[in-house]
């Protein structure tokens, strides 16, 4: 209705200045010689006014209808957008406008509203089959303890020791999965502060930790590459080397596996690369890797398999700090694994800029 008002208001406005220029025209032409005398001056004005009033009237008529129809068309676009927020205000985020025509400002905000409709839906499926994951896998080391509790109960006589050690390895892998859900949280939120860090140094240390496991499974690791400068946090790039050198040692060949660890620079940023030997995996199985509880089913599962936030919480750590996580199956066997960070330039081991 405003703008229906504004064309109609436009349009009789310019009208009245129209016959206005118009008779102050012929009101004053020297040459028509007629208008001059007064006599018929008054005849003329008796003739011009009552045909300004009509056309003014006309476009008056003219401009409410054609503004309405013209703002229908233009406002068309708005109201689909309004219905589908509408919409996706009520919990329905499937809906998308898929607004037809040439590529004009309001297709290009429907197309921009499809996509943050498509962002949501896929972040709220997301989470809820995250929350569901994180639900069934809290429920069954509680559901163990409560179970081992039963039978403690009703059987007095049994002997406790071998209860307790199942309680205590039922409570750390629940304690486990609590605080890796704890670090995905953390990760996801982005809470928390920037140093500068040399992710070879951090990649060294993860290794190290890990040792006594992989000789404990017969694994072989192999660490090269040159200083890569970064900035993030220590404490999360750390968790992500280790669960990085910790799931190429874990789902392994059983005997003789093979680990290489090896970090680089180049213009763009710093990679960290980790390859281990095992069993082949399809394509379709490595891009589910990265979802949070996604062990695979085809992986060799022992009492170190972990909690399957492994490289959930990887890919979390990655983007946080603004990189990019690819995992690629191997030819011969086993999986490769690259994280890609912002670099910073060094120079002699400091920041050549501080």
């Amino acid at each position: 209705m405003k703008l229906t008002l504004s064309y109609a208001g436009f349009l009789v406005v310019a009208g009245a200045l129209l016959l206005a220029a118009g008779w102050l025209f012929i009101d004053r032409a020297p040459h028509v010689g007629l208008i001059l005398v007064p006599h018929y001056r008054l005849a003329v004005m008796r003739e011009f006014a009552p045909t300004a009033a009509i056309a003014l009237a006309f476009l008056l008529v003219f401009g409410l209808v054609g503004g309405w129809i013209l703002a229908g068309r233009m406002l068309a676009p708005l109201t689909r957008i309004t219905d589908a927020t509408r919409i996706a205000a009520s919990g329905s985020l499937a809906h998308r406008i898929r607004l037809p025509g040439s590529r004009d400002e309001f297709r290009e905000l429907a197309d921009a509203f499809d996509t943050m409709l498509a962002r949501l839906e896929a972040h709220v499926a997301e989470q809820q089959r995250f929350a569901a994951n994180a639900s069934h896998e809290l429920r069954t080391p509680l559901a163990i303890t409560q179970t081992l509790l039963e039978v403690a109960r009703n059987d007095q006589y049994r002997d406790t020791s071998e209860l307790v050690d199942r309680l205590y390895a039922v409570n750390t892998r629940a304690i486990d999965l609590t605080e890796a859900l704890l670090v995905l949280s953390r990760a996801d939120q982005r809470s928390f502060a920037r140093e500068h860090v040399d992710l070879s140094l951090i990649a060294e240390e993860a290794t190290e930790t890990l040792l006594p496991l992989a000789e404990k499974r017969g694994v072989t690791i192999e660490t090269s590459g040159d200083m890569t400068p970064t900035t993030g946090s220590p404490a999360l790039l750390l968790q992500l080397s280790t669960n990085l050198v910790h799931n190429a040692i874990v789902h392994n060949l059983r005997q003789q596996g093979s680990v290489w660890v090896t970090t680089s620079g180049h213009a763009k940023g710093v990679e960290l690369t980790v390859e281990n030997t095992g069993e082949k995996l399809t394509p379709q199985l490595v891009s589910t890797l990265g979802e949070p509880f996604q062990r695979g089913s085809n992986r060799i599962r022992t009492d170190h398999a972990g909690v399957g936030l492994g490289l959930a919480i990887v890919k979390s750590i990655t983007q946080a700090h603004h990189g990019a996580l690819t995992l690629t199956p191997r030819a011969t066997g086993g999986l490769c694994v690259t994280v890609q960070l912002p670099g910073l330039p060094w120079k002699d081991g400091y920041r050549s800029d501080v």
